[in-house]
């Protein structure tokens, strides 16, 4: 991404990271960047993780936690004052107490958690105890995507808009924004109204193609469907176009979208990526994997393109003492598909197969170098346990959990409140048979309830539950707290 950034934009880059290195000398702190498409599981990663660590949750494969050298974790007020902060306390009382999943990322917010552990060297001892400050900068995956934009004019992502909306089950929910666009000239007189109509009908094809049956990942401008404070404005109210010329009229209807294109990419993405993509140290990027697999072949292939595109937006490698004054690299990065609770153990290698695949091919494709790149399928909270049912006498292996109300099996629906044991399937053991189901979506996976958390028998309630979470911050924070 370095090269759709101009000189003015990398001297503020290294002003910020200046300010950020010469702060951290005195408070050791990493930046965490959490992201990841919609319904990947962002805000229930980062209440579990903060949960299990302020409680003292059940992390074996968490070094500093396995070794008893955390001697606690606790939030603090966030150093960025412009930016939101994380709803913690909001979302663990969804989870626990009313037992619904929490609202999902409509924008950007950050959380300062502190964590004062021992050194695991006896020298280090000596000195005193160690002090690291997790600021963890929650942002939708839908924005990184719009990054690419910044490479683009107006011309070249009408083209690749239109392209993408011809191909595929995507061109049976665009129907109705390309019938508009056809009555479009781009050539006439530029109109409010007409321009806010071609707006609403393409976030609409937009928002169709996000649902459950489609599962679509690449669908930029990724603010259409999560404008957060922008809703409303003229740099989001602008579609692609058809039948462009390579020079707009004044005033002119491809005028109008290509000045709003332009505003969006000026007001919107550049300053989303330098005040936070380019202060992070650590990324997780969350993978659904799950609902692709459940709507077919086109969406697991539409996966794979949009981590491309994800992992293209970073600036990875590990530096070295001189440059990283100036300038932060991502020097760790963790792709996971959440949901492996949906999902009985013997599955779980297959999902790691599938999300190892996923990455690879990805990585490879986006020129990623530098940054150690590892994969991990995981459940933040675990909404299930296991079992075994015998039926015509073959025991099955099955999760069992509360299905969300409205729920289906067959002819079963689910009211909120019954338990039932689901036989989930196998995932296939080659992950390249999921790109040729080209036909018919994939296996269908049951949305479950939060777990009501367990009691000790001396009443103690234990933390939320979950799958490698531990794996996952050993990855991502282990080596710095040694």
């Amino acid at each position: 991404m370095a090269g759709l950034t101009s000189l003015g934009d990398e001297a503020l880059i290294a002003l910020d990271t200046a300010a950020g290195r010469a702060n951290a000398l005195v408070n050791p702190n990493v930046r965490l960047g959490v992201t990841g498409l919609s319904r990947a599981g962002k805000t229930i990663f980062i209440t579990a993780l903060v949960h299990n660590l302020i409680h003292g949750g059940r992390l074996p494969m968490f070094d500093v936690v396995r070794s008893g050298r955390l001697a606690r974790a606790f939030l603090e007020p966030q150093p960025d004052h412009g930016v939101p902060r994380f709803a913690y306390e909001d979302h663990i009382k969804a989870l626990v107490d009313d037992r619904v999943w929490p609202e999902s990322t409509r924008s950007i917010s950050q959380l300062r958690l502190t964590l004062d552990y021992e050194s695991a060297s006896g020298w280090g001892r000596m000195f005193s105890r160690g002090n690291l400050h997790v600021d963890i900068v929650d942002y939708p995956g839908e924005w990184l995507l719009d990054l690419p934009l910044l490479g683009k004019d107006f011309t070249t992502f009408s083209a690749e808009a239109l392209e993408r909306a011809g191909q595929g089950r995507r061109a049976d929910v665009a129907g109705e924004w390309l019938a508009i666009a056809d009555a479009f000239d781009p050539h006439e007189e530029a109109d409010e109204l007409r321009v806010q109509q071609l707006s609403d009908a393409f976030r609409d094809y937009l928002a169709a193609c996000r649902a459950e049956g489609l599962a679509m990942s690449t669908l930029p401008p990724g603010r259409f469907l999560m404008p957060g404070d922008m809703e409303g404005s003229p740099a989001l109210t602008f579609a692609p176009l058809k039948h462009v010329a390579s020079r707009a009229r004044p005033g002119s209807m491809q005028a109008m979208m290509a000045r709003r294109y332009e505003a969006y990419k000026t007001l919107v993405v550049k300053p989303f990526f330098r005040r936070h993509i380019t202060r992070l140290d650590r990324q997780i990027v969350l993978i659904d994997a799950m609902a692709a697999i459940n709507a077919g072949s086109e969406s697991v292939a539409d996966l794979e393109r949009a981590l491309t595109e994800i992992l293209e937006c970073f600036r990875p490698g590990a530096g070295n003492l001189l440059t990283s004054l100036w300038r932060r690299r991502i020097d760790r990065i963790l792709v996971a598909a959440t949901k492996a609770d949906h999902l009985h153990h013997e599955s779980h290698d297959r999902l790691e197969r599938i999300v190892e695949r996923l990455t690879e091919r990805a990585t490879k494709r986006a020129g990623l170098s530098g940054a150690s790149v590892k994969t991990v399928a995981m459940a933040a909270v675990r909404a299930t346990r296991e079992a075994t049912v015998t039926e015509d006498g073959e025991t099955l292996p099955v999760v069992v959990g509360t299905p969300i109300a409205g729920e289906t099996i067959g002819e079963d629906t689910f009211d909120g409140e019954r338990e039932t044991a689901i036989f989930p399937g196998d995932l296939p053991e080659d992950p390249e048979q999921l790109y040729a189901q080209r036909a018919e979506p994939g296996q269908r996976f049951v949305r479950m309830r939060p777990p009501r958390l367990e009691t000790t028998a001396e009443g103690v309630t234990l933390s939320l539950p979950h799958i490698r979470l531990d794996k996952a911050l050993q990855f991502l924070l282990g080596d710095r707290l040694q």
